[in-house]
């Protein structure tokens, strides 16, 4: 059995003055985390108060490759499947996110992946990921 990913609509995400930021650069095809000051850790979800310290925290670019921790394919939420995983970057961080541009029945724990940008409503760019 095989299920094509398919592009589906993408509503605009949530944009406040804490992430601003995140979603500019997204625009730009680039992904950046927080990461603090203090104790050098970088977190998910963007936040100006470090979750492990409570120093501030910086934004940095981040490179956009990591690894499936976790992934479902959904077929009944809609008309169109997709795939929800959770991505561990390079970096140390896992983020929920959806994987796109594969057969959504190939996809397996431990996947090499990198961040490639949906467009979403408003001229959102979305973060999403793909098989290497």
């Amino acid at each position: 059995m095989t299920t094509p990913y398919q592009d589906r609509p993408l509503t605009a995400p949530i944009s406040d003055p804490a992430t601003e930021p995140y979603w500019n650069a997204a625009r730009e095809g680039v992904l950046r985390l927080r990461r603090c000051q203090a104790c050098k850790r970088p977190h998910w979800y963007p936040r100006p108060v470090c979750p492990f310290c409570a120093g501030d925290t910086e934004w940095k670019n981040a490179s956009g490759l990591g690894t499936i921790y976790s992934v479902s394919v959904t077929r009944r939420a809609g008309p169109i499947p997709y795939a929800l995983a959770y991505v561990t970057l390079d970096e140390g961080v896992t983020m929920l996110t959806n994987i796109v541009d594969a057969d959504l029945d190939t996809l397996y724990i431990g996947q090499r992946v990198k961040v490639c940008f949906k467009p979403a409503e408003g001229d959102y760019s979305i973060p999403m990921f793909a098989p290497v």
